[in-house]
């Protein structure tokens, strides 16, 4: 009901907008917004990815997967311009605008495919153009037959060379990915994982268990961005967790000051 009145509202204050310079608009929609959504804005992949840079961190390369248009990789380039990009989208909805992005930064590849624990094929669902999972086996679901990647065969036949970031933007298909990627996790110095509160599939991890599966691979949470309360019913559902190597020195001050 919340979505429907925030979008009636919307639509009723259209007029008083136009007439609004950008700074005055924008001040007003923040009042607008529930806590949450400020939040969600306010703890953004930029600031994170800020902080993150501010510490130190030397990266040859990131490996964008879920990359859809190319909207992360677009944020992350503020911060590491000089990095090679490689971004793995599975759904050919986003061909043209990854084309496109491409074309006007030569320092970026992307390929058609997703990424799991193989080289070969995967059942997927493609509903949803922002959306969207991959699965080894077909669901009621994951019908759609794609091209389906390890990304450590992708880096090597590549030639892509690390220090890399690795993010995932999957949807419950997390584990099967970095199962395919644990020579490029080993050259890794930033993950950056959506995770979520809610098993969203039978092989979906809950946030402390990627937690957990990342602790065995020597990563350990430093940041978080982008929280997420969902419509239902005001739940945490999602964020992103920023996992950096256990050696880097950020731990070794374990104080507040």
């Amino acid at each position: 009901m919340r979505r429907y009145l925030e979008r009636a509202l919307s639509y009723a204050l259209e007029p008083l907008l136009d007439r609004l310079s950008a700074p005055e608009r924008a001040r007003l929609l923040d009042r607008l917004r529930s806590p949450e959504q400020t939040a969600h804005r306010a703890v953004s992949t930029d600031r994170a990815l800020a902080r993150i840079v501010r510490r130190g961190l030397s990266l040859n390369a990131v490996i964008d997967v879920g990359a859809s248009n190319g909207s992360w990789s677009r944020v992350c380039m503020q911060h590491f311009p000089n990095a090679q990009y490689l971004l793995v989208e599975a759904q050919v909805c986003h061909q043209r605008e990854l084309e496109a992005f491409c074309a006007h930064h030569p320092n970026t590849r992307y390929i058609l495919a997703a990424a799991g624990n193989r080289d070969g094929e995967c059942f997927f669902d493609d509903s949803a153009p922002f959306g969207g999972l991959a699965s080894n086996e077909p669901t009621a679901a994951c019908v759609t037959r794609l091209p389906m990647v390890s990304l450590d065969t992708v880096v090597v036949r590549g030639g892509i060379a690390g220090p890399y970031l690795l993010k995932l933007d999957t949807h419950g298909f997390e584990l099967p990915i970095i199962e395919g990627a644990e020579e490029l996790l080993r050259d890794t110095e930033l993950a950056v994982i959506e995770t979520y509160a809610f098993r969203l599939n039978e092989t979906a991890l809950l946030f402390h268990e990627f937690c957990a599966q990342m602790d065995r691979r020597g990563f350990q949470v430093a940041d978080f961005s982008e929280p997420l309360w969902r419509e239902h019913d005001g739940a945490l559902w999602q964020w992103d967790l920023f996992f950096v190597r256990k050696s880097n020195p950020v731990f070794r001050h374990a104080r507040f000051t």
